[in-house]
């Protein structure tokens, strides 16, 4: 009997070790960093407003967290308006979102870039049925990235 507990013992930490497979491939070692890929987000604005709100700051901190170990080549600003008020109002809101965007991730140490800043105002705020578009008091922001 004791011979038996013995090769069942024996067996038993085979079974335990042979669980906890050790990585024998290179790519099980070596853990290669993910690609960097452009990143696209969005933040909105309060009615009329172009003051970067806490939630939009949080989502640019991220951005700007995820670009960090990666090139940054160029970031695009589109500032955005929805179909209320005259057309020029709309304009001059959506100038100044792009301009509070592009301070905001200045101010998170996104490393140094070319930005690229455009404004839309109510453009393309209605669709062809007349209906407002819904979520247009936004920026789009995106940032160009390649492996440094």
């Amino acid at each position: 009997m004791r011979t038996s507990s013995i090769i069942a013992v024996v067996i038993g930490a085979g079974l335990a070790v042979a669980g906890c497979a050790t990585p024998t491939t290179r790519d099980q070692i070596v853990k290669v960093p993910a690609a960097c890929e452009n990143l696209t987000v969005q933040i909105y604005f309060e009615p009329d407003s172009s003051e970067v709100t806490t939630e939009g700051q949080a989502v640019l901190n991220q951005a700007a967290l995820q670009a960090k170990p990666c090139k940054v080549n160029r970031v695009l600003v589109l500032g955005l308006a929805d179909a209320v008020g005259a057309p020029a109002a709309s304009l001059e809101v959506s100038k100044k979102r792009a301009a509070s965007v592009t301070r905001a991730l200045n101010a998170t140490g996104l490393p140094a870039a070319e930005f690229d800043l455009a404004a839309a105002g109510q453009t393309g705020a209605v669709n062809a049925e007349g209906d407002a578009r819904l979520l247009r008091r936004r920026a789009d922001i995106t940032i160009e990235l390649s492996n440094p």
